[in-house]
């Protein structure tokens, strides 16, 4: 039976007939629902660098999504407006990184080392900043709203702390509660 016939068979039973019949349909599958479609779509592994030598290395603008950059030499590496939502900086060095923009939502950054390093501007909501070093760290604009420092890191960064950020339009001295 061809597809129309199908149809045209369906329609001679009445509205209500082919009504129940898209509903038995939908709940055994034949038609896949939206949930259905979004929880098969395909995400790539995250990107592992663990370990890694990378000094000076551009990853400006990319999309470093759940990448993986523990223990990884990132000195003067470049991450201006990259999209890092979730990634793992633990015990990298990052001294002198380019962070200007970024997205670091969700990142692990603990026991970093981010002497000179640029966060201007850049998003680190609910960031991982624990046991990390701010020494002569830019900071200017960015947001750290619900990020995890330790008493000694805010008093740090209160005292250098100004800027609204351009993306979340939140006061850098705000979302790190500075008085």
């Amino acid at each position: 039976m061809k597809k129309r016939e199908f149809f045209q068979a369906i329609a001679s039973k009445g509205l209500w007939w082919a009504i129940a019949l898209l509903w038995v349909a939908a709940i055994v599958g034949l038609f896949p629902t939206p949930v259905l479609a979004q929880a098969t779509k395909y995400y790539p592994p995250p990107l592992s660098y663990s370990h890694a030598q990378l000094s000076g290395q551009d990853f400006s603008g990319k999309q470093l999504y759940s990448a993986e950059f523990a223990n990884a030499n990132l000195e003067f590496a470049n991450f201006r407006d990259a999209d890092a939502q979730g990634a793992i900086f633990s015990a990298a060095n990052l001294i002198g990184v380019n962070f200007h923009g970024a997205n670091l939502t969700n990142a692990m950054l603990d026991q970093a080392d981010l002497t000179e390093a640029d966060l201007g501007d850049a998003v680190l909501v609910e960031t991982i900043l624990l046991g990390s070093l701010f020494e002569d760290t830019q900071i200017e604009g960015a947001d750290f709203t619900d990020a995890l420092l330790d008493g000694a890191q805010l008093r740090q960064l209160c005292a250098i702390a100004s800027g609204v950020n351009s993306q979340t339009g939140v006061e850098t001295r705000y979302s790190l509660g500075c008085r």
